[in-house]
């Protein structure tokens, strides 16, 4: 009989610790687990909705990537369940491309780009004939020669649009020679190049200060600009998902990226219909 009861209670201990021990997919003492793709390596603000996140039984898991790609396919191949990292002019460009099946559920913040150099402090200093780096990709090289027009170096076409090329300049008194790449290797350049033109959270990852090191920086108001959370279509409705979406845009949430980003993002937070009405 004493045999039996031990055996009884071993397999009862065994059971307890299963239990214990099985959070897998559910994430923590039977939360669910959520995970959201970001471009770059400060997960500050998202560690930040993580903690608000948990108390509403999700788990929300912050997977980093060091491009403006991978996210997206990631997300459309069911890898993630989320994305944030990206602008609503170069979401609805990439997705068009690439015939992914994703959606934005959500707005966050307009990170302005800037113009940063590290032997000029002016846009006057920038001499005849300066090399400018830009990303390469179509809506950030748009927007990068749409900031040097509204920094007076160069005028565009009318219809440029937001996926200029050089080829839609139509004036360029200094002369100014583009250099284009990808993203992620525009502050390396800075070393080569008269100034480089860098993404918000790039410039961050490089130990630029977007507010207080770019000699011009874009207008904070521009909607195609506005940044978003983008999920599969098929999930767009996913009520943990929405609830995400709704712990990031409360107010505690966007004193916390001011006072994180000391003002380089800007929490902006607009319906879905009016994020996508940005033409």
């Amino acid at each position: 009989m004493k045999k039996i009861t031990a055996l009884l209670l071993l397999a009862l201990t065994v059971l307890i610790l299963a239990a214990c021990g099985n959070s897998d997919e559910s994430g923590a003492e039977g939360n669910r687990k959520v995970t959201l793709g970001i471009s770059g390596s400060d997960t500050t603000i998202w560690d930040y909705v993580a903690e608000k996140a948990e108390k509403e039984g999700i788990d929300l898991e912050i997977v980093t990537f060091s491009d403006y790609v991978a996210p997206n396919i990631a997300l459309g191949e069911g890898e993630l369940d989320l994305n944030a990292f990206q602008t609503i002019s170069y979401f609805d460009e990439f997705v068009a491309e690439h015939k992914l099946d994703i959606v934005p559920i959500g707005s966050t913040v307009i990170a302005p780009m800037g113009l940063y150099s590290d032997k000029y402090e002016s846009l006057e200093e920038l001499p005849e004939g300066a090399q400018i780096a830009l990303p390469n990709e179509a809506t950030n090289m748009g927007r990068g020669l749409l900031l040097l027009q509204e920094a007076g170096l160069i005028e565009l076409s009318e219809d440029a649009g937001l996926t200029g090329t050089a080829k839609d300049i139509t004036k360029n008194p200094k002369n100014i020679e583009l250099v284009p790449m990808i993203s992620g290797q525009t502050p390396r350049a800075m070393a080569d190049v008269a100034a480089s033109i860098i993404n918000n959270g790039i410039a961050v990852d490089a130990g630029l200060n977007p507010t207080e090191d770019p000699i011009a920086r874009e207008s904070a108001t521009a909607k195609p600009y506005i940044n978003l959370i983008a999920a599969s279509k098929e999930n767009a409705d996913d009520p943990d998902f929405l609830k995400i979406v709704e712990l990031y845009q409360q107010d505690d949430t966007k004193d916390f990226i001011i006072e994180h980003t000391k003002g380089a993002q800007i929490p902006t937070f607009v319906s879905v219909e009016e994020l996508v009405d940005y033409q």
